[in-house]
């Protein structure tokens, strides 16, 4: 086995990669940019080599850097992880030269199945089912539009060398079509250095699902069932899980035997993933081949207990599989949420920023946490915004939901925007627990985007107790007391009121000094409740047994206010004393900035283009820029017709998050 192996990555994949490596008893190398100097990854690893320069294009892409830190260190094989070079084909042959072995396939099953054109072609020649479409390269916007009507609306415009979301469009109609084949070709030039585009056919109501295989180049290769990834946003993957609620047994197995004769039509060998997308009666078609590892790997793990990243290593060390086909069982279900640092209520934008607070959930039997941050970790505008994976695992699909949700409302993320409120919306969605998705799901069940939906009734009436319970915890230090002994004897009450949206309601508490921590709340409907916590000043969660129902809630402290946060809903809560509440509705009421006379830039990031000049008028909806953050293009569009007035920025130029790009003028009459 090697002594020493290079991690050639970033972030969790990263960690996890090092993690087997410890287990193994294998010694580390990281690499980093100066942007991640401080990260966890390095942290974790034996040793590090600093490859220079913030951007992937100067540090993680630069194979001669890596060959150098590889000669520096003494490292006997590396570990690509996935995206930089984990598919590049190049990378894997002067390893090769350099006698280093790459934990990954071969040149050549690397070279075909990375170019998306060669690997359908041979994909059909394996016997496998594929989509139609047009597989040669197209020089240019008119063909497209032609191959495009020849095929049938609605087309998906791909990326040849594409991979997560990049250099994706679909396309209703031609003009769409020509404007989705320049983004696409744009986005896959910035994003692998490759601009060739294909077209296809898109299915409408799809899921997508895949097949993981594992193969030793010996002969021996089998498919560890399918993953379930549909739950999409901008063509990433949100939600993944396994196995999938849609397959049948049947199914399942053909889809599996495809896989493997893929793999191994191009002598394949480590871990891969054959990827189809399946209609509403279960046909599925080939879409591609990863020759890697996938993001959603631990959904596999978990109901399999198999260690890819392990096995990946054995077979790049000449290891032979020693998994039988019948061996490999479905054992419970798994779910993997990706956390990333992103505004959902406003269009999934990327957030960049430190940790300023950061506690993951406990990892137990039922949850695990594959992350690549810790407090005080900046996500900055060079890299993907994937904070982490959170991934749950119960006996059936139910119950790892649950595990999921719970995990979630113990996960405490801030300084950046992260998308943990939206995800704890997708999943209470009936139609996500039926299990009746489809890669258009987010699209359907969110047409007007993402809006946070109001607490339910209960968790507001549990969340007014919590907030007067944390009020009595503040009365308490600022007395200098123990808990309780603000009440000088007994079961001691208190009136209170707390102010909801500027609605008032009455809440009396009790304290028994001999049963702290328990309080006794009387509402205004004459009802009593028992809350119990071990919260403590300070601490942002709080676990609070109420009336024998166990829950947590994250919690944030604003002056007088409370924030309190559960189940990914949210209220804002004034706790007052009787005579406080008196004299509230005095106070002034805080005037919103208006800012409906300027676009701003909604993250850090590049402009790369500027649709509109001084004086031009634009329509609601009208497209005026596009901004470049994290290697995705981002358009911003106007929301409402109106007249520019001027222009404050211009085309190249780094933008700020919340930098003014332009002014509209004012309507007549102001």
């Amino acid at each position: 086995m090697y002594s020493k192996i290079l991690i050639a990555n970033r972030g969790e994949i990263a960690c996890r990669a090092i993690a087997t490596c410890q287990k193994m008893g294998i010694a580390t190398v990281a690499l980093c940019s100066d942007a991640d100097t401080r990260a966890k990854h390095v942290m974790l690893a034996d040793e590090f080599v600093c490859l220079g320069g913030n951007t992937s294009a100067e540090s993680y892409l630069v194979i001669e850097k890596i060959m150098t830190a590889i000669e520096q260190t003494g490292a006997e094989a590396v570990y690509p992880g996935y995206g930089f070079l984990s598919e590049n084909a190049e990378f894997a042959r002067r390893l090769q030269q350099a006698g280093v072995d790459f934990i990954g396939p071969n040149v050549h099953a690397i070279e075909v199945m990375g170019d998306k054109i060669a690997s359908k072609k041979l994909a059909a020649e394996a016997g496998v089912n594929t989509v139609p479409g047009y597989a040669g390269e197209i020089a240019d916007a008119t063909e497209a539009a032609e191959i495009a009507a020849d095929i049938g609306y609605p087309v998906m415009i791909k990326a040849s060398a594409g991979g997560g979301g990049k250099g994706m469009r679909v396309a209703y109609d031609e003009s769409e079509c020509i404007e989705g084949f320049a983004r696409a070709r744009s986005e896959a030039i910035s994003s692998f250095g490759d601009g060739r585009i294909f077209i296809e056919k898109f299915i409408e109501h799809p899921r997508h699902i895949e097949i993981q295989v594992l193969a030793d180049g010996k002969g021996n290769t089998v498919y560890l069932n399918e993953r379930e990834c549909s739950i999409q946003r901008r063509h990433q993957k949100v939600i993944e899980e396994a196995p999938s609620p849609f397959l049948t047994p049947e199914t399942r197995a053909a889809m599996g035997q495809q896989a493997c004769q893929l793999a191994d039509a191009v002598d394949y060998q480590s871990a891969g993933t054959v990827e189809f997308i399946v209609d509403s009666q279960q046909n599925f078609y080939f879409l591609e081949m990863n020759t890697r590892l996938q993001v959603e790997h631990p959904v596999t793990e978990m109901i399999t207990g198999v260690d890819l990243v392990e096995w990946m290593i054995r077979i790049a060390n000449n290891e032979a599989l020693n998994i039988q086909q019948s061996e490999i069982t479905i054992n419970g279900w798994s779910i993997e949420a990706r956390i990333y640092a992103e505004m959902p209520e406003r269009g999934f934008l990327p957030s960049t920023g430190i940790l300023s607070h950061y506690i993951e959930p406990q990892q137990s039997d039922h949850v695990r946490v594959d992350s690549g941050v810790v407090e005080g970790s900046e996500v900055s505008m060079y890299y993907d915004p994937m904070i982490s994976k959170l991934i749950s695992w119960g006996e059936n699909r139910a119950i790892a939901i649950q595990h999921l949700r719970s995990a979630i409302d113990q996960y405490l993320i801030r300084g950046v925007g992260h998308n943990m409120v939206f995800l704890q919306d997708l999943l209470g969605q009936p139609k996500f627990l039926s299990g009746n998705i489809t890669t258009n799901f987010i699209t359907e069940q969110y047409p007007e985007g993402f809006v946070a939906a109001a607490m339910p009734k209960q968790d507001c009436r549990n969340a007014a107790m919590i907030a007067v319970y944390m009020a009595i915890k503040e009365q308490e230090k600022l007395s200098g007391l123990n808990s309780g002994a603000v009440y000088k004897q007994g079961t001691q009450q208190q009136n209170w009121v707390v102010c909801i949206e500027n609605n008032y309601y009455q809440i009396q508490a009790g304290i028994d000094k001999f049963s702290d921590p328990e309080v006794e709340f009387t509402l205004e409907d004459g009802r009593t409740h028992y809350l119990a916590s071990r919260w403590m000043l300070g601490q942002r969660l709080l676990q609070a047994d109420i009336d024998g129902n166990i829950s947590t809630w994250q919690v944030k402290m604003d002056q007088a206010r409370y924030q309190l946060t559960h189940n990914g809903k949210s209220i804002t809560i004034l706790p007052m004393t009787s005579k406080a509440a008196a004299l509230h509705p005095l106070m002034p009421a805080r005037v919103p900035v208006d800012t409906s006379l300027v676009l701003m830039s909604p993250m850090p990031g590049k402009l790369i283009k500027l649709s509109v000049a001084e004086g031009d008028t634009v329509e609601a909806g009208q497209a005026i820029a596009i901004i470049e953050a994290m290697k995705m293009e981002n358009q911003l569009c106007a929301e409402k017709a109106g007249t520019i007035a001027t222009v404050e920025v211009n085309e190249g130029e780094s933008l700020q998050a919340d930098q003014i790009i332009l002014h509209f003028a004012a309507s007549k009459g102001g």
